[in-house]
């Protein structure tokens, strides 16, 4: 059966080209496009920066939940674990989405002591495995950068949160220009083997 039926001269794909990655480029290029666009909102550093990142951290909260739950048919067992869990989360994550300036300054306060936390068993880690790793230096460097960032951020609340705002902002820039590269890719693959 061919891919192409010809009507009135003129190719209409069948519904089995349709289902191919080259038809669908253009949902990726569209999420691409929606997340510059939302890093762009976040980078902005206002109140809007603030209360999309809440809303964002509510959203992936409640999908976990809603993740969880449904994973309840296909578990093993401690099924009832799955399921506590998961209203948990959709409990929390709905709580996130109501109040996302909450959100966002635990989130701030979080972020900081994240980076504390890991700088310092970043440093500790490296110092041990020196003579283990290559380019510990690197990974040494990398470790104090992290510490000092989280110091930095823990002494004042204010810089937690635009630390937040930035690393928020950049990874979704990151992912959305991701996106956009990937569709385009897509796309030419899809004209080239056509």
């Amino acid at each position: 059966m061919s891919a192409v039926t010809m009507a009135d001269d003129v190719a209409v794909p069948t519904a089995d080209e349709d289902a191919g990655p080259g038809w669908l480029w253009w949902m990726l290029l569209l999420s691409g496009v929606v997340w510059v666009l939302v890093a762009f909102a976040i980078l902005a550093f206002d109140p809007t920066s603030v209360t999309i990142i809440g809303i964002m951290t509510g959203v992936v909260i409640l999908l976990a939940g809603l993740t969880e739950i449904a994973s309840m048919a296909v578990a093993d067992g401690w099924r009832w674990v799955r399921g506590g869990l998961g209203v948990v989360f959709v409990i929390t994550g709905i709580m996130a989405m109501l109040d996302p300036f909450q959100t966002f300054g635990i989130l701030a306060l979080l972020i900081g002591w994240y980076l504390l936390v890991r700088g310092t068993f970043g440093v500790i880690f490296t110092l041990f495995q020196r003579h283990q790793m290559e380019l510990w230096g690197l990974a040494f460097a990398a470790a104090i950068i992290e510490l000092l960032v989280g110091l930095w951020a823990v002494g004042y609340p204010g810089r937690s949160a635009a630390l937040l705002i930035l690393w928020v902002g950049i990874g979704a820039l990151l992912r959305g220009t991701t996106q956009i590269v990937f569709a385009f890719q897509i796309r030419s693959a899809a004209h080239a083997a056509a």
